[in-house]
């Protein structure tokens, strides 16, 4: 069983930050990649950061040079620091990780008022 636990998430005004941590825990035999997506109201989830065991970082369109992932391995956690955020980044964000198959996590909130 693995268990991903968000948090960080909130209500920020444009232009602020925020920073999302995921830790993973449990039987976790090997990890070839982390990332973070985002689901807004009345949409489908859709991956805007993307971190690999190796290879490069993958980033959505909509957050390049706003977002940055970065991974602990001892820890097997993983973060998204969101600068510059504006209220179309507003949304649940979810943590994933990939392994044998994908997990994810229970998503938190964030919320960006104009």
């Amino acid at each position: 069983q693995v268990r991903l636990v968000e948090s960080g998430g909130g209500l920020v005004q444009a232009g602020g930050s925020l920073r999302l941590s995921c830790a993973a825990s449990g039987s976790i035999f090997s990890i070839n990649a982390m990332g973070w997506a985002r689901q807004a109201p009345g949409k489908q989830r859709v991956l805007v950061a993307r971190i690999p065991s190796g290879g490069s970082t993958y980033y959505a369109d909509s957050v390049k040079g706003r977002f940055t992932i970065s991974r602990d391995n001892a820890e097997n956690t993983v973060y998204l620091q969101m600068n510059n955020l504006k209220p179309e980044d507003t949304g649940v964000y979810y943590c994933l990780l990939v392994s044998d198959r994908n997990y994810w996590g229970q998503g938190t909130q964030v919320t960006v008022s104009s």
